[in-house]
């Protein structure tokens, strides 16, 4: 197991400091080919959804009111907290044969998607039905508990696995990129592309569909597409980062917590940020401009763009700090969309094709030179900060790491999510009407909360990130005591099994078995 910090650095390793140092920068790979190509699958699974149109299948098809849905997320918001500490406590106690992690992966995945149909038949179930149907507005908090804390499981296991595939940063930051840049080659956005034009095609009555089939059909498609990739990372990847032999108690998951300082300034910047009051831009393309495909319109000059941009981490990375990049990223980001709105509130640009498209291209290539950047850094001090539990601590606690961060994010979100459902109703926004024909102000305050608004009302999430303490010389330090130590629990393991075994060796010889039987126990 993980000694005390003192005690660890006290133990002879194979290699010097200088030696561990270096040992940081090298270009290791502790993960093979295939193994990588099924990390990249994982990570495709994660976007191959229509998870970006969910609002209008429960708006325009299922027809649940904002007040109603509202009442019905704070409650089923609440659940998801409670549920929270309980599983991850259970996740971070779980010692198998098969790894920490990877049980809860395995054996949610198939049953999950099963039940997880049942969300898009919910028209079938329901047909017809009014915005305030009690026994549809039921079904609905009911499946969302039930799916909350299954869910749970699989969230808080899979954030945890991703940190544990490899022990060397240099090799898992060049997973990331590469799950990052081919997952999009291998269209992770082409349901949501098809989603976009097939809406717009049954909106102007180009085809005879309905919006209920389409979405069925498609929800259940990209589902199994999804579980299939994923379901085969996790049978073929595993953990490489040991975990303590003991199991650690409630006091010691809530120091790991308390004493994180990295996650405590990430945590601190999500919430921060997390007061953004967004809307997704989709409806601004579907309610403002008429069109769902135009979204896929101004984002084509970009797209090579945001391929190109993963060549320049490697460079960015040698110039600035991850802090550094983290914090320039984002104001970058942020002042490319405070100009969409300037340029859309200026004599009701917001409405004109003829101003919006030009300008969103513009903005979706300037933006896309950070792409790269920006799915790569998050992820990567994401994982650096459980490494430095491991350091801080000597024993990993990612589940209940993972379950503070959430929980923060969740019971902020419980909030804005009710608070967005009534803005909507507060904007004056009408469920069921054709395309076009909201009010003016209705429109403007869509594209307002599809662009400048959230950058606005989360402004405050880049102050903590100045904070961030993991950089240059500290960084490297704590990945050279990391090898040391766990090079000295290696061989500590190894030369026990080494003794266990001579050990049952003589005892078979000598004809007593009592110590197999409590072996295998």
């Amino acid at each position: 197991m993980f000694l005390a910090e003192k005690e660890t650095r006290a133990v002879q390793t194979d290699i010097s400091e200088e030696e561990a140092l270096h040992y940081v920068h090298e270009n290791r790979r502790y993960v093979g080919k295939k193994e990588t190509v099924a990390y990249i699958l994982n990570d495709f699974s994660a976007s191959f959804n229509i998870g970006k149109y969910q609002n209008r299948f429960i708006w325009d098809v299922v027809k649940i009111d904002f007040g109603i849905m509202g009442i019905a997320n704070l409650f089923t918001g609440a659940w998801d907290v409670i549920n929270d500490t309980f599983i991850g406590m259970l996740v971070d106690r779980t010692r198998t044969r098969w790894g920490k992690f990877r049980p809860y992966l395995i054996f949610f995945q198939i049953p999950l998607t099963v039940f997880g149909s049942l969300f898009w038949f919910m028209p079938f179930f329901f047909p017809d039905t009014a915005v305030d149907y009690m026994p549809k507005i039921a079904f609905y908090i009911a499946f969302n508990v039930i799916r909350e804390t299954a869910g749970t499981f699989t969230s808080i296991a899979g954030s945890g696995f991703m940190s544990t595939i490899t022990p060397h940063p240099v090799d898992r930051t060049r997973l990331i990129t590469a799950a990052q840049f081919w997952s999009g080659w291998f269209g992770e956005k082409v349901p949501e592309l098809l989603m976009g034009v097939f809406i717009d095609l049954i909106n102007n009555n180009k085809v005879q569909w309905k919006l209920r089939d389409l979405f069925v059909g498609m929800g259940l498609l990209t589902s199994v597409i999804a579980t299939a990739a994923s379901f085969w990372f996790f049978l073929t990847s595993r953990e490489r980062v040991l975990q303590t032999i003991e199991r650690p108690n409630l006091r010691q998951g809530f120091k790991a917590i308390f004493n994180n300082y990295p996650i405590m300034l990430i945590t601190l910047s999500d919430f921060l940020g997390g007061f953004s009051v967004s809307q997704s831009r989709s409806d601004y393309y579907i309610d403002v401009l008429g069109s769902a495909t135009l979204q896929t319109v101004v984002g084509i000059p970009a797209g090579p763009v945001s391929t190109i941009s993963y060549a320049l981490i490697a460079p960015a990375r040698r110039k600035l700090s991850t802090k550094a990049i983290w914090i320039l990223e984002d104001m970058y980001t942020d002042m490319c969309w405070l100009s969409v709105l300037l340029v859309g509130s200026i004599n009701g640009n917001f409405q004109k094709r003829s101003v919006m498209i030009p300008t969103f291209m513009i903005e979706e290539f300037m933006e896309m030179w950070v792409y790269g950047l920006r799915k790569v850094i998050p992820n990567e001090l994401y994982n650096e900060a459980m490494d430095y539990c491991e350091w801080k601590n000597g024993y990993r606690m990612e589940a209940m790491t993972g379950v503070a961060k959430g929980l923060v994010g969740k019971l902020q979100g419980i909030v804005m999510n009710t608070v967005k459902n009534f803005i909507l109703k507060g904007i004056g926004y009408e469920q069921g009407r054709k395309i076009g024909t909201q009010s003016y102000k209705t429109k403007w305050w869509l594209f307002a909360m599809g662009t400048g608004v959230p950058i606005i009302t989360g402004s405050l999430g880049v102050v903590p990130k100045f904070f961030y303490p993991l950089t240059g010389a500290r960084r490297d330090q704590m990945y050279a005591e990391l090898l040391q130590r766990r090079q000295a629990v290696a061989r500590q393991v190894s030369d026990a099994d080494v003794e266990e075994l001579e050990r049952i060796g003589h005892e078979q010889m000598s004809g007593d078995y009592g110590s197999l039987h409590s072996l295998d126990k």
